[in-house]
């Protein structure tokens, strides 16, 4: 039987919708279109100390305001601990994750190398706590890639952006799985819900391309399928960064129909396709099916 195409978007409610993330909701509605398949949101909400109370509504309105409407209910990650708490016992239980005492300066103080990005965690805890508090739990990325012979190089391959790979090993380290603070890492909790909604197509911003070859590991560590990726381009603000709420980006007002259909024109626009007067959506979904229709199935 034929794959059944499942796609998603899922916004985090630390804010309302703004230009950026309006151009991943769009493009994952028109693939899920193109493609003849369902598409379903997702809030993820695990990281609640950022998350703005009543954001998560105002989102599903904003997008109902671009005609933007899910296939079946909405899923927020803050009413699924349970079962990110099976995933990672699953992990234990195979000696896949272990506790780690180390803090953030911990990790940043044992780099050899300077480095621009994220400090590389050196595995400290790997072999125990030398007597410490446990603060978070990290996957040990040697042990998944050992016991199930998986290469050093992760390769993944984006619709857009073609081959990728990665070492996670060395360019990430073991990977926290549960922060700190208690809270489920983003990781986590999108790899076990990516499959609980039998999501197929992942279609999101180029922002978290970076993230996909360690999701990809934890994929194959809880024997879940990995999905087609394709990472969409990125708004950019004035500095010259990612368009975000952290610096400045605009929540869209969308009530009148006029507003809707210049925001998402403007979003059709950053994904290459040709603006229009009237029936945005629909005309931007012949140019997505044009263009997108034979890929990654």
């Amino acid at each position: 039987m034929p794959q059944v195409y499942t796609g998603r978007f899922a916004p985090s409610p630390t804010g309302l919708l703004h230009a950026g993330s309006l151009v991943a909701a769009l493009a994952s509605w028109l693939d899920a279109r193109a493609h003849g398949g369902r598409w379903y949101l997702r809030i993820e909400d695990v990281d609640t100390p950022r998350c703005v109370p009543g954001a998560d509504q105002a989102i599903l309105q904003q997008l109902a305001d671009c005609g933007l409407v899910p296939d079946g209910p909405v899923v927020w990650q803050s009413q699924r601990a349970d079962a990110y708490a099976d995933a990672l016992q699953t992990l234990v239980t195979k000696g896949w994750a272990y506790p780690c005492s180390c803090s953030r300066k911990d990790i940043e103080s044992a780099q050899t190398v300077a480095r621009h990005s994220a400090a590389v965690y050196p595995g400290t805890c790997r072999d125990g706590l030398g007597g410490k508090p446990a603060r978070a739990w990290r996957l040990n990325v040697w042990a998944v890639q050992n016991a199930l012979a998986l290469p050093a190089l992760t390769h993944w391959s984006d619709r857009r952006l073609g081959p990728q790979q990665q070492n996670v090993n060395e360019e990430v380290g073991d990977f926290v799985l549960r922060r700190a603070d208690g809270l489920w890492a983003y990781q986590l909790a999108v790899v076990v819900d990516d499959a609980a909604q039998g999501i197929t197509h992942v279609v999101r911003g180029q922002d978290l391309a970076d993230n996909t070859a360690r999701q990809v590991v934890l994929q194959h560590a809880l024997g879940l399928p990995t999905p087609h990726y394709l990472h969409t381009p990125l708004v950019l603000g004035t500095n010259g960064e990612k368009l975000s709420k952290q610096n400045g980006a605009m929540a869209l007002d969308l009530h009148n129909p006029h507003a809707a259909l210049n925001a998402l024109n403007t979003a059709a626009q950053v994904l290459g396709l040709s603006p229009t007067t009237e029936h945005s959506v629909q005309q931007a979904l012949q140019q997505w099916v044009t263009q997108h229709s034979t890929q990654g199935c």
